[in-house]
């Protein structure tokens, strides 16, 4: 049997107080081991903006891959450039949901992400990406970046069948509420879009189909961008699941060896894990 892939989930820190990174934290963690091929440590990061932030001094090298639960303005130059060296000489990440908002300063990060938003991008932070007439294009007009609707489910469209992260998966599937990010700015470098979802004009959307999953390269370094997982609810979803954990272990090795669960959502049907969603001390309160 193959040891374990060796995770990192950082976190300690979101600009918005509704992204209840704890809560989140422990959701991933507990995706990740039911797996059963990960073994993870979550590393809590001290708020950017405290005197310790400057003695934080996380071991990257220890870990395989890195799942960056954590939205920060800025970083140290020393810790920025600790972790840039990780990932060209190989490292892994995987950046989901919010992560992406993080560091409009640093290109470094900005270009393992491919794409982020809000914090003040422009059009200096790179073009908007979407899919138009069934090919990735980009607009480089100003405007800001970043925008979502309400937290209603919607259907990815899988845009690289042949991809590892998404061999198997079908062509249209369902995602549990969330936020559908859209007009998000970036380079846009080494990135293969990997899933899109139509992003509609009457929930304060773009028009366009955006991207969702995201696969890049930097240096010698894998990454996994995922825009979903707002919360425990969309969290819980067997399609966010099932990315993330493929996801994960393709930014470690290069390789996927999951098996698509035989639970995983149609193209008109969400799926999700209610043992997940009731991680969340609110939903299991209510009991919904």
């Amino acid at each position: 049997m193959a040891a374990p892939i060796k995770v990192m989930i950082l976190d300690g820190e979101s600009a918005a107080a509704y992204h209840n990174w704890p809560v989140t934290t422990a959701i991933m963690k507990r995706e990740l081991e039911d797996a059963g091929i990960f073994d993870v440590t979550v590393v809590s990061a001290p708020r950017s903006d405290s005197s310790e932030i400057a003695s934080f001094d996380p071991e990257f090298q220890k870990y395989q891959v890195v799942v960056w639960n954590y939205d920060a303005p800025d970083w140290p130059q020393p810790l920025k450039d600790k972790f840039e060296a990780y990932m060209k000489n190989g490292g892994g990440l995987v950046v989901v949901h919010a992560a992406d908002n993080a560091f409009p300063n640093w290109p470094a990060w900005n270009e393992m992400n491919g794409l982020g938003g809000w914090r003040g991008r422009d059009a200096p932070a790179g073009p908007r990406w979407f899919y138009d007439n069934g090919k990735l294009t980009s607009d480089a007009a100003p405007g800001p970046a970043g925008m979502h609707g309400k937290r209603l489910p919607f259907r990815m469209t899988t845009r690289a069948p042949d991809h590892p992260i998404m061999r198997g998966l079908p062509e249209n599937w369902m995602h549990m509420g969330d936020e559908l990010y859209s007009r998000l700015r970036g380079p846009g470098h080494n990135m293969a879009v990997l899933a899109t979802a139509w992003s509609d004009p009457a929930n304060k959307g773009s028009g366009h189909d955006e991207p969702m999953l995201m696969a890049l390269t930097f240096g010698k370094g894998r990454i996994f961008h995922t825009t979903l997982g707002h919360d425990a609810w969309a969290l819980s979803g067997v399609g966010f699941m099932t990315t993330f954990q493929r996801g994960t272990e393709w930014a470690a090795t290069g390789r996927v060896t999951q098996k698509v669960p035989k639970n995983f959502p149609a193209a008109d049907v969400v799926s999700y894990r209610a043992d997940l969603a009731a991680m969340d001390p609110a939903i299991a309160a209510n009991g919904k």
